[in-house]
């Protein structure tokens, strides 16, 4: 019988998507999952959705011994640390206040940071040159700057989708679009209209914040994006920037990373 290699779990419940990622204890990232977020599912359906996931990508429950968790919706934590604990037996970490970053976080956001934030703002630091500015086009957009090891600020916006809805639901002539590459800037029909500004507007709309940040503090050697809208959104925009796809949950790697140590001490 094949020995069941040691496996570590990280899971990000975003407002829309919950994200699976399964790492080697080296941190190689063996598969990365995502299902809608519904608050309202209980432990045991939660539970499911991690069998089903493992399932689908041929990896084994049994091989996670260790796990950590960052929630932007608090009733989805408790629930999937316990449906963690269920299958494996491991204690999820849950990335929040008092947990090792490696950043010197200003004091009047310090508890305030949303754990996808801290989690995509660790990864950036640990992967790129600093000063950097990190994008996460989901739910809403935030971009954070970061300094050599210090979290400076952010800038939150409403998101590309729900933008889109609130005009479609608001204009009772505009309809509700998919975003897609318009043909043309200047539109022809009200859908290409709508998604012409969608693409380009919210693509001029990140490269005018990024001047406006760096004029705040100095110029960014590295902007990274990631998010469910990032890869459409981020091609029309003028400065250079690196889509990484797997950003937040290579933050909670390393943030399970940094904390270990220190929960075994408090454990012994």
């Amino acid at each position: 019988m094949n020995e069941v290699r040691p496996m570590i779990l990280a899971v990000d419940i975003g407002n829309t998507t919950m994200t699976f990622g399964l790492y080697t204890p080296e941190g190689s990232l063996v598969f990365r999952g995502a299902i809608k977020t519904d608050k309202n599912k209980t432990r045991d359906q939660i539970a499911i959705d991690f069998l089903d996931m493992f399932r689908l990508y041929g990896a084994e429950i049994q091989s996670v011994t260790g796990a950590v968790i960052s929630s932007v919706v608090p009733p989805m934590t408790a629930a999937t640390a316990d449906a963690i604990r269920q299958l494996s037996g491991t204690t999820a970490m849950i990335v929040g206040p008092g947990m090792k970053t490696g950043m010197n976080i200003l004091a009047e956001i310090h508890n305030q940071l949303g754990a996808d934030i801290v989690a995509s703002s660790v990864a950036a630091l640990q992967k790129y040159p600093a000063p950097i500015i990190v994008i996460d086009m989901g739910t809403a957009t935030t971009m954070s700057y970061l300094g050599k090891n210090i979290y400076e600020g952010c800038i939150i916006i409403p998101g590309v989708r729900i933008a889109v809805e609130a005009l479609s639901g608001r204009a009772a002539e505009l309809p509700y679009i998919s975003i897609e590459e318009p043909p043309s800037v200047l539109g022809r029909s009200t859908i290409d209209a709508m998604r012409s500004g969608v693409i380009y507007g919210n693509a001029g709309m990140i490269d005018s914040m990024i001047e406006k940040m760096e004029e705040a503090a100095k110029p960014a050697a590295t902007v990274v994006m990631t998010g469910g809208n990032a890869d459409p959104i981020r091609k029309y925009c003028k400065r250079d920037i690196i889509y990484d796809e797997n950003l937040i949950i290579d933050g909670l790697y390393y943030l399970y990373q940094k904390n270990q140590d220190r929960r075994r001490r408090k454990n012994d």
